[in-house]
């Protein structure tokens, strides 16, 4: 038998799959180019079922797409205020695309994504928690983010007055800064304080691990990080 592909063709995407014909591997070319191997098959009989397809190949894709989302984050490829909205977003348009499709034949997501094999633990899980990795349940911690955030700030800019320039030694405090101001719930999305934060983990991402910032930067990210300490205290005073 030789392999072959066929085009099955949902209306909105068109996917290859395997056929295997029985033509012997010594047949002509003339033989291999027949157009009834490459024949198209239709996955649906009626506009009804057309739309049925496409509203299964956009679920696939959506899952799909988080998927890739929480690993390019994971991998620090993208930064935590756009993944916050990226995946909020791609949640929104998911759960509003199930819908289309919820029913005997996928009661969940669970059953839609073991139907076409698919193995996406991350976006599992992100489903499952209804919210971005950076924005966590914190009733009840508050407490805790704010020990974190305080200890934090302090660290970075012990560090600054310290002379420490290098964006490996500075980097990591700053990201896990950005982060936790971020799963804090009572904060505000647009606080200032976290702005001034989330502008110097943009400068250190563009930077190799070896290079240090300059005395110059050096000055103005110290600066920024007293206010936004200060900021931050003055938000905790109004609570």
């Amino acid at each position: 038998s030789i392999y072959r592909t066929r085009h099955i063709n949902t209306g909105t995407i068109t996917m290859s799959v395997p056929v295997f014909s029985d033509v012997g591997a010594s047949s002509d070319s003339s033989t291999l180019e027949n157009p009834k191997l490459q024949e198209e098959i239709r996955l649906y009989e009626n506009a009804r079922e057309r739309e049925e397809y496409d509203n299964r190949a956009n679920v696939f894709a959506l899952i799909q797409t988080i998927q890739a989302l929480e690993k390019a984050y994971l991998k620090d490829a993208v930064v935590a205020l756009e993944y916050e909205k990226s995946c909020n977003l791609l949640l929104d348009q998911l759960n509003a695309a199930f819908k289309l499709i919820k029913g005997q034949s996928f009661p969940d997501l669970e059953a839609f994504m073991k139907r076409y094999h698919m193995e996406c633990q991350a976006a599992l899980m992100r489903i499952k928690e209804g919210r971005p990795l950076t924005i966590r349940d914190d009733r009840g911690n508050m407490s805790k983010s704010i020990a974190e955030i305080v200890s934090t700030f302090i660290t970075i800019m012990d560090r600054l007055r310290l002379e420490i320039r290098a964006m490996d030694e500075l980097h990591l405090d700053v990201k896990e800064l950005h982060e936790t101001m971020c799963r804090m719930s009572a904060l505000p999305a647009d606080f200032e304080g976290k702005k001034k934060v989330h502008k110097w983990l943009l400068e250190l991402n563009s930077m190799q691990a070896s290079d240090e910032l300059s005395e110059e930067q050096a000055r103005q990210m110290l600066f920024d990080l007293e206010s936004a300490y200060n900021d931050f205290n003055r938000f905790l005073a109004n609570q």
